[in-house]
């Protein structure tokens, strides 16, 4: 399949709290009619209700017709055999061991073939692909919500290893501070924050957003201290890397204006000249990225059940 063919992949992201359902037009680089699908799923639940979520928004593309599907998901996943190995995380216990693509096959309409990959390397080649990143050729891309996700790119191929990518291009494995990098930075990790700060009861990321703008010194702290600390993190990686462009995603990146500077800073104090050929941009297509870069991975590529793009190392 290449894009000339204009054939459609149908792509389910799943997330914490939801999943997406979309046809993707692969000559238009775009979601079928702009519109996309959203259920409710609760990654606390059992295995059946996950599932059932799952093909309750699967099923609202049944008018596309048969062709290829993709899954975007979190890790930890064996996203070539299309089984769970979710534990300790926190999210999705119940699908530790379940054979998703058995489970999905049958259920998802029209499908001819079933790929999975990660959600945070789908979104970062969704934006090389169709959004921000696109036209650069060398891309670092993170996603922030309940932890830290992220992809190393060259040429749109995906970068385990090599000279400023972690080891499998996972940053949240990395350290700060003496801990896991998520102990610092994630949604948890704000919330505790403002909790140590102000000694009340947390909100949630959105709300503590909300109270910086409105001048509460904390909120304000909280976002500061945190993402000059990811800034501080990435900025060895970046040099040693040398990207054209960052991009963050994620849930909590829609609070920009209150993480950018931070962000930018950190890396400043890192790498003080290298950091400023590197634009550092939010998501042009926050919502619609995942899914683009999932069906770049089943259609572009045209590698139905391989968990990356074409790999490389980033020498």
């Amino acid at each position: 399949m290449s894009p000339a063919d204009g054939a459609t992949v149908s792509v389910l992201e799943v997330g914490g709290t939801h999943v997406t359902a979309a046809g993707v037009d692969i000559r238009a680089r775009s979601l079928r009619s702009g519109r996309s699908f959203r259920e409710a799923v609760d990654s606390g639940g059992s295995a059946e209700e996950i599932l059932s979520a799952l093909v309750r928004c699967a099923d609202r593309l049944s008018g596309l017709g048969a062709g290829p599907w993709a899954v975007a998901l979190p890790g930890p996943f064996d996203y070539e055999r299309g089984i769970g190995r979710f534990e300790g995380v926190g999210k999705f216990e119940a699908l530790r061991g379940v054979d998703l693509r058995a489970a999905l096959t049958s259920s998802l309409p029209g499908a001819t073939a079933l790929s999975f990959c990660n959600d945070a390397e789908a979104f970062v080649l969704g934006e090389w692909w169709a959004g921000a990143a696109r036209g650069h050729r060398t891309v670092a891309g993170i996603t922030l919500g309940t932890g830290v996700g992220s992809c190393f790119l060259r040429d749109g191929r995906i970068l385990r290893h090599g000279p400023g990518v972690p080891p499998e291009g996972w940053v949240h494995n990395l350290r700060y501070a003496g801990g896991p990098l998520e102990q610092t930075v994630s949604r948890r990790a704000l919330r505790q924050a403002y909790a140590r700060a102000t000694g009340a009861a947390p909100p949630d990321v959105r709300e503590i957003a909300r109270r910086a703008r409105q001048g509460d010194r904390s909120a304000a702290e909280v976002f500061t201290e945190t993402f000059h600390a990811l800034g501080r993190v990435l900025g060895p990686l970046l040099a040693a890397f040398e990207p054209t462009v960052l991009v963050v995603g994620g849930s909590i990146a829609g609070a920009w204006d209150l993480l950018a500077e931070p962000l930018r800073s950190g890396l400043t104090e890192a790498y003080p000249v290298r950091n400023r050929r590197v634009v550092i941009t939010p998501a042009h297509r926050p919502d619609e990225a995942p899914l683009l870069g999932a069906a770049y991975l089943a259609g572009v590529c045209g590698r139905p059940g391989d968990r990356t793009a074409p790999l490389g190392d980033s020498r």
